[in-house]
């Protein structure tokens, strides 16, 4: 699926571009000090978000040379969520939706989460679509190999708000933790079909996508906290910014995320 087609999807929703929420002045530091961050930040963000995140963790390396962003832990949101309120050592969670976020913030391991980011879902196809799907009725015929997220993950919930808004039943054959485990699946031949972000796609090859009827319907808003047992709270705070400005809303926007 080309960027193209994706950002053209994602303004049917009116949501491509940056949103008031995500202030350009937003400082690349947080404030209160000017001395330089320093020390080791650890990311937990949804598994849909690690080819953006990646590139933003870098732009941030680059601004703070002393600062050492950990390899980010990238999963679906319910599975860090648990085991961020199970104790699990982090400075920042950006999670795939608010409901998720919201249980974090409520057991206590996170607080004033904002929004960053919105995505949609895709029906996701091997390269050149060889079982010819073009809409999501398809997806409820018994005789394709069909992968969704499972209901509890947030790539999951989306998907069972988009089914049943065509009210169309899929027997899945498997439903996975994570968005990367289905579009694997899927790019490898093993299923003919599944729900992915429009992110997800973008700049592959060995899949395509199709835009199903009603996805402007289901949108997934992303939100991104500093945990409350932060190691390294300042620096969390100031990649939050980060995130908000207009240098890391360009990030998104050029990975194909919608604004908040």
């Amino acid at each position: 699926m080309t960027r193209s087609v994706i950002r053209a999807a994602l303004l049917g929703l009116g949501v491509l571009g940056l949103s008031a929420c995500a202030s350009s002045d937003a400082p690349s530091d947080a404030a209160g000090s000017d001395d330089p961050l320093s020390g080791q930040l650890t990311i937990f963000a949804a598994a849909s978000l690690a080819t953006a995140f990646d590139d933003l963790a870098a732009g941030f390396e680059d601004q703070h040379p002393d600062l050492d962003v950990r390899p980010i832990s990238y999963d679906g949101s319910s599975v860090l969520a648990t085991q961020l309120i199970e104790g699990a050592p982090a400075d920042v969670f950006a999670s795939a939706d608010q409901r998720t976020m919201g249980l974090v913030v409520d057991a206590g391991a996170a607080a004033n989460p904002v929004l960053f980011a919105s995505n949609t879902l895709v029906i996701v196809v091997p390269a050149g679509n060889p079982a010819g799907i073009d809409s999501i009725v398809d997806l409820a015929d018994p005789d394709l190999t069909v992968v969704l997220c499972a209901a509890e993950v947030p790539c999951g919930s989306a998907a069972q708000t988009l089914l049943g808004y065509g009210d169309v039943h899929v027997d899945a054959a498997s439903l996975e933790q994570n968005v990367t485990a289905v579009l694997t699946k899927v790019a490898a031949g093993e299923a003919d079909a599944g729900l992915v972000y429009a992110t997800d796609v973008q700049g592959r090859d060995d899949v395509s996508a199709v835009i199903p009827e009603g996805t402007h319907s289901v949108v997934n808003h992303y939100p991104i906290a500093v945990t409350t047992g932060a190691n390294n709270a300042r620096a969390a705070q100031a990649f939050v910014d980060y995130v908000l400005s207009s240098d890391g809303q360009d990030v998104l926007a050029d990975h194909g995320f919608g604004a908040p």
